[in-house]
């Protein structure tokens, strides 16, 4: 008997919340190759190594056009392999790439490295966590992709600081070793010992339900096949309704925000002439706050349909980009990158309810893997225009307001045209 399933069946609350705990690992492991963690690594690369910020920047970039191309492989290996399999190899390849960037002191090595590191970071870990959470909670699916991004948060917040601190004590190239032996220490041995696919793999139902109501065998069963009335969209159906790629292209312009602003937001208070012990300040409640905004966001998509829930983060973020202009005090800095990362809590929450909802689990690997690209492709294009920008004008001022108005378009269409599309109910797999 497998560990899983012998703490499945002696663990007093659902085995649900461990799998939950096992996905949550990987999110904070991860946060090693995130651009919270490039930002702080920006100012000193710059200065030692003579490269542009644009140059810099364009490391995320050409990680995010790869991982366009690996995610709809990544999530087909999902359905096909489970999200273990594919997240304990990713893991193992995030924590080489990260260590590799010690070395990396040509642009061709450095984009290799960090662009490995990337396409892990945006697929193996973030598509696998987030579909096999889904598929351990449909009523509670909200809040568990909420606490899913909370983990993410604590990543956010620990893996800039930890590599501030390893840099002001040893120097840049031994924090990128450190941090990537600690991805390995952090998330490969719950990964490959905790995560099982789906409840019914241990005679569970959705949500702990059973367990819940305190049902025995025969009313599990029952209840088990009842939960089967869900959608359930195969890859060929999904593709072919509207709604699946109005929801990928925006979520892929949020991104282009969140790109756009975070991997730069260090380099920019700075360039204010704030301190680098404010600038980390404001990167860390970016990051507390996003764990804060997930939490809410996910609470606030099992109340509100999720296309309104979506279309508040756009225009949350949308606000905190514009204020972001606008600093001029310590304290606007400390509150509006609060406020940006309140809305990516929402942005890293909120996307996973809408496919597990609108599609169902059965091909959601596969089906997330489509959509993913187009957030791959955002990050990308966001990160390398307020490089450009920043470049050719010296100022971010451009960028921040294209991106905000960018975000108030995102809530229109979203509002207007992603209404759930008609559910196909099935027993039949």
């Amino acid at each position: 008997m497998s560990l899983s399933s012998k703490l499945a069946t002696r663990s007093p609350f659902y085995y649900g919340w461990i799998v939950l705990a096992a996905a949550g690992t990987s999110q904070i492991a991860r946060n090693a190759a995130a651009t919270l963690t490039m930002s702080v690594f920006m100012f000193p690369l710059a200065r030692e190594l003579g490269w542009s910020r644009t140059l810099i920047s364009g490391a995320a970039s050409v990680g995010g056009l790869a991982s366009s191309g690996a995610s709809p492989v990544v999530g087909w290996l999902i359905d096909k392999y489970g999200a273990r399999t594919v997240m304990s190899i990713g893991i193992l390849v995030l924590g080489l790439a990260i260590i590799s960037l010690s070395w990396a002191t040509t642009p061709i090595w450095f984009y290799l490295a960090f662009g490995a590191s990337r396409v892990i970071f945006a697929s193996p870990i973030q598509l696998g966590s987030s579909v096999v959470v889904s598929r351990w909670f449909i009523r509670m699916r909200g809040r568990a992709n909420g606490v899913l991004t909370l983990s993410h948060s604590v990543g956010m917040v620990g893996f800039p600081l930890l590599a501030t601190l390893f840099i002001a004590i040893t120097d840049w190239q031994t924090a990128w070793i450190l941090l990537g032996l600690l991805v390995w220490i952090i998330a490969f041995v719950p990964v490959c010992l905790l995560i099982r696919e789906r409840p019914e793999d241990l005679g569970l139902t959705a949500d702990g339900d059973d367990l819940e109501l305190g049902l025995n065998i025969d009313e599990s069963s029952s209840l088990l096949a009842s939960q089967k009335e869900e959608p359930i969209w195969s890859v060929a159906q999904a593709t072919s309704t509207s709604v699946l790629w109005i929801l990928a292209i925006s979520v892929g312009a949020l991104y282009v925000m969140q790109a756009g602003t975070n991997i730069h937001m260090g380099a920019y208070l700075r360039d204010l002439g704030f301190t680098s012990a404010t600038a980390g300040v404001a990167i860390g409640l970016n990051a507390a706050f996003t764990g804060v905004g997930g939490i809410s966001w996910g609470w606030i998509s099992e109340k509100v349909p999720v296309k309104f829930s979506l279309a508040g983060v756009a225009v949350t973020m949308s606000l905190a980009v514009y204020l972001m202009s606008t600093i001029g005090e310590r304290y606007e800095a400390l509150l509006y990158a609060s406020l940006f990362g309140f809305g990516l809590g929402g942005m890293l929450s909120v996307p996973p309810v809408a496919f597990a909802d609108y599609f169902g689990r059965q091909s959601l690997g596969s089906i997330r893997g489509i959509a993913e690209p187009f957030s791959a492709l955002g990050q990308a294009i966001g990160a390398l225009i307020s490089g450009l920008i920043f470049d050719w004008q010296k100022s971010y001022m451009l960028a921040f307001w294209s991106f905000g108005a960018l975000g108030i378009v995102t809530a229109v269409i979203l509002i207007s045209f992603s209404s759930p599309p008609k559910k196909i109910l099935s027993d039949a797999r």
